[in-house]
């Protein structure tokens, strides 16, 4: 059974596979167009830098018309990134369209890591502390950062 939103799906997919944006890769889960597992690398020269973020992109029937809910599965510490791993981003929200695809998500998210929107903020601490004092808030983003490649 094809439904637009799994066919949509299936392009995203092949796309992805053959022209994966840097930093960034994505795959349904277990034979499930619907649920898909992804990595963001953290970009070069960054705190992000070698960190290895996992997050999890749920689609509904009414894709691409209506955004996935993107979470992070990583443990995160950043001003638009909740405790629960859901993500404060425009495109996500509000600003969505049709026109973005799974790649254009994964990059807008791993955009959004080194370019905060500390007026928005879902973790309050870590907005303050991004605005307030950078030097900690850079030591608290490589902590994260080590985390990653141990983390599940």
């Amino acid at each position: 059974m094809s439904t637009p939103a799994k066919k949509r799906l299936m392009r995203d997919f092949k796309r992805l596979q053959q022209d994966p944006p840097a930093g960034i890769s994505g795959a349904p889960h277990d034979n499930n167009i619907m649920l898909w597992n992804a990595v963001i690398f953290g970009p070069d020269d960054t705190p992000w830098d070698g960190g290895t973020f996992k997050l999890t992109l749920q689609f509904s029937e009414d894709y691409p018309n209506k955004p996935p809910v993107v979470r992070f599965v990583s443990r995160m510490f950043h001003p638009n990134i909740y405790a629960d791993g859901s993500i404060c981003l425009d495109i996500l929200q509000n600003q969505w369209s049709p026109i973005y695809d799974v790649a254009a998500i994964l990059t807008s998210i791993q955009s959004l890591l080194c370019d905060p929107n500390p007026n928005s903020p879902a973790n309050s601490e870590a907005a303050r502390m991004f605005s307030e004092n950078k030097r900690e808030y850079n030591r608290k983003v490589r902590e994260i950062v080590e985390l990653s490649w141990t983390a599940d």
